[in-house]
């Protein structure tokens, strides 16, 4: 398999072209397996440096970068807000001057504003990746969902996916939305009027159906994907209350019933139990919750293996996953 790929950074995924997500999936599988084996690990970026940067707090997305860096060999550094020199006044861009003058190959970058990343991306030599910045984009975490996608109904072209909750504020809804379209499935959105954006007009052209209700959206979905309220980036009321939202748009048993038999159900967490979904549905049998979390690693593997320089060095990451603790 070629390895070709010719970016240094990945900023969102409304830049790449469907040939380029497809790749970036297809490489993401030849890594999914070293998860599997005894010895987790390849050679593949031994030498290099990851720098996962981070001004908001995270989970799954920071620690499976920091597995991921190390499964591959290469020296991951965590640098959090807190304990950065931003809290004594340094600015953004000072930051990641500092961080480019110790040579590292990569930066993961989380931040709470918009368009962070691509600050950085112009006077970094490193690479730089998206880890979610703000409200815009959060483009290894569409990638994961559809490697799980992928791995489970075979392909996303044609499939009908439901996307339900606080769209307004999540920016996994708009890179999904973007991928989603990009690959050929037909998207549905639904939510309290509040929290669906007003300036979808471009996303609608492409087929993206707004709904207002739950049912609407779920009906025949072959994926129903739940979001988080982000609570932390809502400045003022946008619905009565956690116990009014749980009614209307909190995903229940009897709402896979509108789906595909075959549906599939998906969030990306931390989940808001008994709010936007219920634990029967959580842990239930359609629940791909927690292979999204293992297929994170494998994503976050590839995106790190083809900017990082594994990829561009012209290497095969079929042979590159066969070599064991070289």
């Amino acid at each position: 398999m070629s390895t070709n790929f010719n970016r240094k950074d990945l900023l969102g995924i409304r830049e790449l072209s469907p040939a380029e997500i497809t790749h970036i999936l297809d490489t993401a599988e030849s890594f999914r397996d070293v998860s599997r084996r005894e010895i987790k690990k390849v050679p593949t970026l031994r030498g290099r440096t990851v720098i996962n940067l981070f001004f908001e707090a995270s989970t799954r997305t920071r620690t499976s970068f920091e597995i991921a860096a190390k499964r591959l060999s290469a020296d991951a550094i965590n640098i959090s807000a807190s304990s950065s020199s931003v809290t004594k006044g340094e600015t953004l861009l000072d930051t990641a001057r500092n961080l480019e003058a110790m040579a590292p190959d990569c930066i993961v970058i989380r931040h709470n504003c918009a368009g962070a990343p691509h600050q950085l991306a112009r006077i970094c030599r490193a690479g730089i990746v998206n880890a979610g910045d703000g409200s815009h984009e959060h483009p290894t975490q569409a990638l994961l969902d559809a490697l799980t996608i992928r791995e489970h109904k075979g392909g996303i072209e044609g499939l009908k996916v439901a996307i339900i909750g606080d769209i307004l504020h999540s920016r996994v809804a708009r890179s999904n939305i973007h991928l989603l379209t990009a690959l050929g499935a037909s998207v549905s959105v639904a939510g309290p009027g509040t929290l669906v954006p007003k300036d979808f007009t471009e996303l609608v052209e492409k087929g993206l159906r707004v709904e207002r209700r739950i049912e609407d959206a779920i009906e025949g979905a072959d994926v129903v994907m739940i979001l988080r309220i982000q609570r932390e980036r809502q400045t003022s009321a946008f619905f009565p209350s956690m116990r009014e939202y749980a009614v209307h748009y909190g995903l229940h048993l009897e709402h896979l019933t509108l789906a595909s038999q075959d549906a599939i159900v998906m969030h990306p967490g931390p989940m808001n139990r008994g709010i936007e979904i219920s634990s029967e549905v959580a842990d239930g049998s359609r629940s791909l919750i927690l292979d999204q979390v293992s297929n994170g690693v494998a994503v976050r593997m590839a995106i790190l293996y083809l900017l990082a320089g594994g990829g561009r060095a012209g290497g095969d990451v079929d042979d590159t996953t066969k070599r064991i603790g070289e």
